[in-house]
């Protein structure tokens, strides 16, 4: 069963920027990622697709109409404890060979429905992060 507990406090929050079509062994590369995150148990993520951007190949992909290039970008986000997000980067290092992988500080302010069996809870049934 599954309580819905308020989570606060600093985080760490992982995005990981690949293409649409990007695979791994035939499974595009952003599922493969959040996949992975959920059996490493990280609290949540969520995948973002992109209607335009442009890599380190200089090519700007759009989702207009009349565009030829169709390959979007696309942001696999994950926010979770610092030390789980860190543990969880030599994933990547085997799944992302193009594209780019940003770290940022975030502070929680509210998040509902994860099990509270992970960690503890304290005043107002809010769980630290």
């Amino acid at each position: 069963m599954t309580r819905s507990t308020r989570l606060t406090g600093r985080a760490l929050r992982l995005t990981v920027l690949v293409g649409e079509h990007d695979t791994w062994h035939h499974r595009p590369l952003y599922s493969e990622i959040v996949h992975r995150a959920h059996a490493a148990g990280l609290a949540g993520a969520s995948v973002f697709r992109g209607i335009e951007g442009f890599g380190a190949s200089g090519v700007v992909h759009t989702s207009r109409l009349l565009s030829l290039s169709e390959e979007l970008p696309v942001a696999v986000v994950i926010v979770d404890e610092e030390e789980r997000v860190r543990a969880f980067l030599p994933e990547l290092d085997e799944l992302v060979t193009e594209g780019l992988v940003t770290l940022d500080a975030c502070e929680v302010v509210s998040h509902g429905g994860r099990d509270d069996t992970s960690g503890e809870t304290g005043a107002e049934g809010k769980r630290s992060l």
